[in-house]
């Protein structure tokens, strides 16, 4: 799937020896061309989608602007219409050739440089330089706060004095998936128009876009993926573009091409716009290119910048440092650019699918862009540190209003109860989606992290009081057993359990509000009784690791010091061998004293516990410390060919996650230590766009990547960076913003 190209492309032909474009009959200059007619070469090749590492994204501050944008490798990626969960785009780059020697695809032919001309905006501009030396393409990224229309501003510079010719491709999957679209060419409006149709969420979504460029097409085609119309396919032929088909005979997997006139020194303005119909969505295009890139530009800037000043200033943590504090700006700015704009509060985990070059494409994959209750109270947990709690408390109302389950709804093979909450959910909630949405299986500690978020903003009418009720009750029988956070496995988790305990605490608090008394008591109760056992069901004193004694990451029954084994794609193991930081979430969620000896106890054999590849506790050249998940993790790249996750290739395995540092940042915190070097680990393993990643790379000896740089999993990881967030803004508080007071108050914390 590596080799698979993107949704849009742009080729670049040389032009006549003076620089200009010679154009005759709406062709270039010694062109073989086919003009006009329908391809008919059906239907192309599978689709798939970019990869997870996104160096930038955006979208506009305003609500009326449904589009949002990605880059990876240099060149577009992902765009999503009308939600946050919809993509519609697989990629879009250009391709240089000087009409007989060389055709250089944009993405694998120049080395790529992001910089953001506003640190308080999220406009990125990517300069794309010719590995050749011939030719240099920049190109500034913004959506227009009026329209759903993505507007770039690129320019184009021959290097060498030599002449070319660009053409702009683009590879549409609309509506979710690249198998199902068709193209045409819209000779009114010198429009490159494609749509799809899918039954997404419960029913029938038509997507159409419209591609314009501001000084108009001299050139266009239409054609499938891979096959003979495919322009790439006919310009690495022979160097020109003979083909030109104004539509495609069936839908399939659709390119499109558009020719640009370039001369030396050439800038122009591409809207890529959409809506439910063809005229809509042209309309928009219009009047985006109409408008100008200059004055949309402002516009987005002046939005975003609107924003942050409403917030909190950057903490005297990151203020002085520009990677930090641009880290700090551009996590606020993600978090807020994550909640999709018809359905208030319902933020996406990332606008990415991790690996998604090995992922295909044909259909709706939803990778992170749905809503993880668990990623949702995390987001918004750093928001309100950082002093949005509007958003914080949209975020509990979607959760409450649209993700909560009120009788028995079926998931994917399961059946989530009342009072549940599920794996995840489309941007939409629970209406409409089928089982395959919602997901297995349900996690108790995302249905504790509602009640939380409840409790933190605020959320305690007699109205969701209800529910709460209803999800507390079953938080008590069920638990405190559950999968737990890593989605992986079932059992007693010191994580999980810390959640439902403060979950159980904060419900009893939203009771007493409402004057149920008897309700707070009982589940006030349970969290006690459950914190009591908490040593005799997960602390083992026969461990492999270290002193032998610490919290394991999960057991299955009640005894840690039995031969219980856990079962992992390299094989099966004791449970009471098998480890993880779950454990501070007692000290973060105030379940367990920052002093506690057990957890103290169970840092350093935790740190040093090996599976084969590294340690779980990594500390790069520089002086970073990052950690690995838990031993034996198998969620990362193959350390055989570097293939991504989703390959099932051999060896594969887990990699650094940047959001430990952040946890163990906090942990450090409560104990009066300094967590700087954790923020600053944190900001460091920012990409170019500074966004902070899911995964980085963990090792010197194998280089699919640099150590300690993100890999193809997903960036940004919106978790991550409401954790960067909390850790910033907890550094100048002093104390820990998100560890519960009702909970502290409770067991003296």
């Amino acid at each position: 799937m590596r080799e698979r190209r993107p949704v849009w492309r742009v080729v670049v032909a040389v032009l006549g020896l003076s620089g200009a474009l010679v154009v005759a009959a709406g062709a270039p200059s010694g062109a073989a061309i086919a003009a006009g007619g329908t391809a008919t070469d059906c239907c192309g090749g599978p689709a798939s989608w970019a990869t997870g590492n996104k160096a930038a994204l955006g979208t506009s501050a305003t609500t009326a602007s449904t589009v949002w944008f990605t880059v990876a490798n240099g060149i577009t990626s992902e765009v999503f219409y009308p939600r946050a969960d919809v993509a519609n785009t697989q990629d879009m780059q250009f391709v240089v050739t000087d009409g007989s020697t060389f055709v250089d695809l944009e993405r694998d032919a120049t080395t790529h440089a992001v910089s953001m001309p506003d640190e308080k905006a999220l406009e990125y501009t990517v300069t794309n330089t010719a590995k050749s030396g011939k030719y240099r393409i920049t190109t500034s990224y913004v959506t227009d706060p009026n329209r759903a229309t993505l507007l770039t501003s690129t320019r184009f510079q021959s290097l060498d004095g030599g002449a070319y010719r660009l053409h702009l491709l683009a590879n549409p999957s609309m509506a979710g998936g690249g198998g199902n679209d068709n193209a045409w060419w819209d000779a009114g409006s010198g429009a490159l128009m494609a749509s799809g149709t899918e039954n997404l969420f419960g029913a029938s979504t038509t997507v159409t876009s419209a591609l314009r460029v501001s000084s108009g097409f001299v050139a266009h085609d239409n054609g499938y993926s891979g096959a003979g119309s495919d322009c790439l396919t006919d310009l690495r032929a022979d160097k020109v573009l003979t083909n030109q088909f104004d539509a495609v005979s069936g839908t399939g997997n659709v390119v499109q091409c558009g020719q640009i006139a370039v001369g030396a020194d050439t800038t122009f303005t591409v809207a890529l716009a959409y809506g439910g119909t063809a005229a809509a969505a042209n309309s928009a295009a219009g009047a985006s290119l109409s408008a100008g890139f200059p004055s949309v530009a402002g516009a987005y800037r002046t939005g975003w910048n609107g924003y942050l000043a409403g917030l909190k200033p950057a903490p005297v943590s990151v203020a002085s440092d520009t990677q930090r504090r641009r880290a700090y700006y551009v996590a606020a700015m993600a978090l807020h650019a994550a909640e999709d704009k018809t359905h208030p509060g319902a933020s996406v985990a990332g606008l990415a699918t991790p690996w998604g070059d090995f992922t295909n494409g044909d259909s709706l994959n939803d990778g992170y862009h749905r809503v993880w209750g668990r990623d949702l109270y995390q987001q918004a947990t750093g928001l309100l540190a950082a002093g949005d709690s509007a958003q914080a408390k949209r975020m509990a109302q979607f959760l409450w209003n649209s993700q909560w389950i009120g009788s028995p709804t079926a998931g994917d093979g399961t059946t989530y109860p009342a009072g549940a909450f599920p794996r995840y959910s489309p941007v939409s909630g629970v209406a409409g989606a089928n089982a395959q949405l919602l997901g297995c299986c349900e996690q108790l500690d995302q249905d504790a992290d509602a009640i939380l978020l409840a409790w933190q903003t605020g959320l305690t009418d007699a109205g969701t009081y209800a529910k709460v009720k209803l999800t507390a009750n079953h938080i008590r029988a069920a638990g405190p057993d559950t999968t737990e956070r890593w989605e992986e496995q079932y059992g007693k988790s010191p994580s999980s359990i810390a959640a439902e305990i403060a979950g159980l605490v904060a419900a009893g608090a939203i009771a007493r509000a409402n004057g149920d008394a008897a309700s707070a008591a009982t589940w006030e109760s349970t969290a006690d009784s459950w914190r009591a056992s908490l040593t005799g069901w997960t602390v083992t004193t026969s461990g492999y690791w270290g002193g032998h004694q610490y919290y394991e990451r999960l057991d299955k029954g009640t005894n840690p010091n039995d031969t219980a084994q856990i079962c992992f794609d390299d094989g099966c193991y004791y449970e009471r061998d098998v480890v993880d930081f779950g454990f501070l979430d007692l000290v973060r969620l105030g379940i367990r004293p920052a002093a506690d000896a057990t957890v103290a106890a169970s840092i350093a054999p935790t740190a040093a516990a090996y599976d084969g590849n590294a340690p779980m506790q990594v500390t790069t050249p520089n002086g970073d410390v990052y950690f690995h998940r838990y031993v034996h993790d198998s969620y990362g790249e193959s350390s055989a060919n570097c293939g991504g996750w989703p390959a099932n290739g051999s060896q594969r395995s887990g990699r650094l996650w940047p959001v430990l540092s952040g946890e163990r940042g906090e942990y450090e915190l409560a104990n009066g230590r300094s967590a700087a070097v954790y923020l600053k680990s944190m900001a460091d393993s920012a990409n170019e766009g500074y966004f902070v990643p899911e995964q980085i790379w963990d090792r010197a000896d194998l280089a699919c990547f640099g150590l300690g740089r993100p890999t193809g999993s997903a960036a940004p990881l919106m978790w991550a960076e409401g954790q960067y967030l909390r850790l910033a803004q907890s550094i100048d508080a002093g104390q820990n913003l998100d560890t519960p007071s009702v909970v502290r108050t409770r067991y003296g914390t």
